[in-house]
């Protein structure tokens, strides 16, 4: 009879409720225990050998901390995602100690679907990456309420070209001045929000540079190749491996779309087949830089300016090359068949970046290939 026991664990800042299903016997509650490492390793000392133990806990703002603990300790973790537990639609009540149940009995019956845990590489990438995204929303946040609070005083730009260029900001530091200290004070502060932002994100780029210098071979080689397709530069590259890790780790692109959210839902009974709106169930940073780069494939296929210099700066692979050529033709003529039948722009960028996710694939796989025998080694 197997000895293994599933331990469900309910993860909080400070607490974590702790229950375990046997593997043929009762689920039952241990308790509540601090969120901190004495008290998780004397659990684990209490619950028996760590070979017979496998834990399960929600993916959530407590990260992957609890994980690297208790696989140091030896003990087999996986992270659960949380819109993928199974839920009972009657059930009205939620504890702490029932979620743990839940999870321990939900482990049990293989009903969970875990999520990828990043390593220390692609977490310390994709930490700084999501830096530069919170900061570019809060450069949005505040051009808007300098540009709006211009815009209610009368103040309109004359030849300053387009907004929020150096042309721009000039015109705002030379000719832009009001009578009321007050007024005057409010500018000061809005303009200076507005600078300081820019630095800020000037910055972050700047330390995003370093570190995929810093990166692994692996990483690195991945995030130079991908730069090859149209519409993906350094950062979006950069995101696309700190979000998904390897992409090899997909057996086919199908999958890789489906775990991204771009794919259509569906809901199919009998003789009746409907399909609706993306699912959304995938990764948000990922479908950002996605939709971004696909709006580039509505214009006809080339290769020049900025996407001759990286692949020439870059010495990419002619594999790379070739699948991007292919990619740039492919997506083209998708996204004009898509427009010519009447569809949404929106619609036919979407279909884009779930095709483009394909041909990053197909990219990463050759080269995660190439590295794999130089990693054994």
């Amino acid at each position: 009879m197997s000895k293994i026991r599933f331990v469900g664990l309910d993860v909080h800042a400070d607490t974590i409720a702790v229950a375990v299903a046997e593997a043929g016997g009762e689920v039952r509650s241990l308790g509540i225990i601090p969120n901190r490492l004495e008290s998780i390793r004397k659990m684990i000392g209490k619950l028996g050998p760590v070979g017979d133990l496998k834990c399960c806990y929600e993916a959530g703002p407590t990260g992957y901390v609890l994980y690297w603990q208790l696989t140091q300790l030896g003990v087999a973790c996986e992270v659960i995602a949380p819109s993928l537990i199974p839920t009972k639609a009657g059930d009205r009540v939620k504890t702490d100690r029932r979620d743990a149940e839940k999870l321990a009995r939900c482990y049990r019956a293989g009903e969970l679907t875990p999520v990828w845990v990043p390593d220390a590489a692609h977490e310390a990438l994709r930490d700084l990456l999501r830096a530069r995204e919170a900061a570019k929303k809060d450069q949005l946040r505040h051009r808007h309420r300098l540009g709006k609070f211009l815009l209610r005083h009368g103040k309109r730009p004359q030849d300053a070209g387009k907004a929020w260029t150096q042309k721009y900001l000039n015109w705002i530091r030379i000719h832009v001045h009001f009578e009321q200290p007050a007024l005057e004070a409010t500018l000061k502060y809005y303009r200076e929000e507005v600078d300081h932002i820019a630095e800020r994100i000037a910055a972050l780029e700047q330390a995003i540079d370093g570190a995929v210098r810093q990166a692994p071979a692996e990483i690195r080689a991945v995030i130079e190749a991908l730069q090859a397709l149209r519409g993906v530069a350094q950062t979006t590259a950069a995101t696309v491996v700190s979000e998904l890790g390897s992409l090899s780790r997909f057996p086919n692109p199908s999958q890789l779309m489906g775990y991204s959210g771009l794919v259509s839902s569906e809901y199919t009974s009998g003789n009746r087949v409907q399909r609706g709106r993306i699912t959304k169930s995938g990764n948000a940073h990922l479908r950002r830089v996605l939709l971004e780069a696909a709006w580039t494939y509505q214009h006809r296929p080339n290769v020049q300016g900025r996407v001759l210099r990286r692949q020439k700066s870059l010495a990419l692979s002619e594999e790379a090359k070739r699948i991007a050529w292919k990619a740039q033709q492919r997506l083209h003529k998708r996204f004009s068949a898509l427009t010519a039948r009447g569809k949404e722009t929106n619609v036919a960028a979407t279909a884009i970046a779930r095709e483009l996710l394909g041909f990053m694939w197909a990219i990463a796989v050759h080269v995660e290939a190439q590295h794999k025998p130089a990693k054994a080694a």
